[in-house]
């Protein structure tokens, strides 16, 4: 919510105040959740591995990395006009780090997947993508950070950052056949769990608003004959045209997938119960929203930016619902209680 909030067009005073409470409040969470998942796997050793072979439970294992991304892209927004120079300096070691771990997160989770794991193509869920969904979120959060790094500092990430959302957007659409053809040839989800098809909107939303931040980036980053092809011609200005066009190309196919979901949870709710699905209410849509956002602000489009900030209340209503629900499914021992969560080992 952060990150939406950081950027939403049609701002008004105190928006930055409450962008940066939800920023807050989201360090204290991830340190609060991260030293209760420590002290499981301290209290039951065994549990880490059986979490991480888990065909379920072990899915969400990169979605805590996706956490560590939008943390640093809050550190960007809220902390880089407030500090000086050397939390620029500490986010780009933090941005190479990330990209090294979530690169390795991605392969060796897929391959642990692959080696152990026998999943049933009928019951394909769009959580298969999570393994590499840390790597969608490189693109963006390079993009934030590029206008403060010095020239040739922002070079190599925009480099790194194009390479790896690369890397990321070509396993999520190979992912996206094994859903679509669970879709075609399978029912639908289960109602309390189909909230987690909006987790199929994120990678072509992130990658989409990546495509237009790093384009727009592009004229300042990259040297007048970056690729060696006319020493008279500007580079950066054709990847800005380039990748502006692309993320117009991709952003529809975010939207689609949105429109499947959003028809596939009405038509089940009256059988919904809450499930930590609940939750793909917000992050993945947000990918969505930032996308959006990035597309209003190239175009100069009025419409497009009043969309977005409808988006972002949108948003924040849903992440108070699924907030809510949490709470009370906690309260009532139906979620993180022995045997009654669905990923549950």
């Amino acid at each position: 919510m952060a990150a939406v909030i950081s950027q939403t067009p049609n701002t008004f005073h105190g928006l930055a105040t409450i962008g940066k409470i939800f920023y807050i409040l989201d360090v204290v969470m991830f340190v609060t959740f991260t030293i209760a998942m420590a002290m499981r796997f301290v209290l039951f050793p065994r549990k880490v591995l059986q979490s991480l072979y888990h065909p379920v439970e072990g899915l969400f294992f990169g979605a805590y990395f996706v956490s560590v991304g939008l943390i640093l892209n809050g550190a960007q927004a809220y902390g880089v006009p407030n500090c000086g120079p050397w939390l620029v300096t500490a986010l780009r070691v933090c941005f190479w780090m990330y990209c090294g771990t979530v690169l390795l997160v991605a392969i060796f989770q897929y391959y642990v997947l692959f080696q152990n794991a026998r999943l049933d193509v009928a019951n394909a869920v769009p959580a298969w993508i999570f393994p590499i969904y840390p790597l969608l979120v490189v693109g963006s959060l390079a993009s934030v950070m590029l206008p403060s790094q010095p020239r040739q500092q922002a070079y190599n990430m925009w480099i790194g950052a194009v390479m790896l959302q690369g890397l990321a957007w070509t396993v999520a659409l190979l992912q996206y056949a094994i859903y679509m053809q669970r879709l075609m040839t399978s029912q639908l989800p289960p109602p309390p769990t189909r909230p987690g098809m909006y987790v199929s909107v994120g990678p072509a939303g992130y990658t989409a608003a990546a495509l237009i931040g790093l384009a727009n980036a592009a004229p300042t980053v990259l040297p007048a004959n970056a690729f060696n092809v006319n020493p008279n011609f500007g580079d950066g200005q054709v990847v800005k045209d380039l990748g502006i066009i692309s993320g117009t190309f991709i952003l529809l196919f975010s939207f689609w997938f949105f429109c499947i979901s959003t028809a596939a949870v009405c038509a089940g709710i009256k059988k919904m119960t809450y499930t930590l699905n609940w939750w793909a209410f917000v992050f993945p849509n947000a990918g969505l929203a930032l996308a959006a956002i990035q597309l209003g602000s190239v175009y100069s489009s009025p419409g497009i930016n009043g969309i977005c900030s409808a988006l972002t209340v949108m948003l924040v209503i849903l992440w108070f619902i699924a907030a809510i629900f949490c709470v009370r499914a906690v309260i009532r021992k139906e979620i993180t209680y022995p045997g009654k969560d669905e990923d549950a080992s």
